[in-house]
């Protein structure tokens, strides 16, 4: 039994002799990289503004970020975005979440895209590789010829 009190000792003591207190690490914000401005890729017709949002491009956190313009025909405001992902399989993935986000969500098959309502607005997200596109603000008989146009400009 005398043999195990110094073992004993010996950890108390160096249990005992961290060099550092238990302090909180300090939280390190990671800032996602700043996008490319993808203008060029959206149509220029009736176009008023675009801006580029470093993350969460339509406020959903499922988002990276992207460009978004900004367009008025008429008294029609509407807006298009585009967003680019490392691959078709992280578009095919944000896609699928679009699904879930958008109210009364339908499969549009000639996009292999979504048409829904976010937050009472008509939403229409379609991808091409490794885009994510879409057409805010215009019901689908309207925001189909605009898709297929912003389409084309996905290369």
């Amino acid at each position: 039994m005398t043999r195990g009190l110094p073992i004993a000792a010996a950890l108390t003591f160096l249990g005992g002799c961290s060099s550092l207190p238990n302090q909180p690490v300090p939280k390190t914000e990671v800032i996602p990289e700043k996008p490319a401005d993808q203008t060029r890729r959206l149509p220029s017709a009736d176009q008023v503004s675009t801006e580029v949002v470093n993350d969460h491009i339509m406020n959903k956190p499922f988002m990276p970020g992207g460009t978004v313009a900004y367009y008025k025909k008429g008294n029609v405001e509407y807006e298009m975005f585009v967003t680019l992902f490392p691959t078709a399989t992280d578009a095919a993935i944000a896609l699928a979440n679009w699904d879930g986000a958008l109210q009364g969500a339908k499969l549009v098959p000639t996009f292999g895209g979504y048409f829904g309502s976010d937050h009472g607005r008509p939403v229409f997200v379609l991808p091409k590789d490794r885009w994510l596109a879409g057409v805010v603000g215009l019901v689908q008989a309207q925001a189909d010829p605009a898709a297929r146009v912003l389409a084309a400009r996905l290369n």
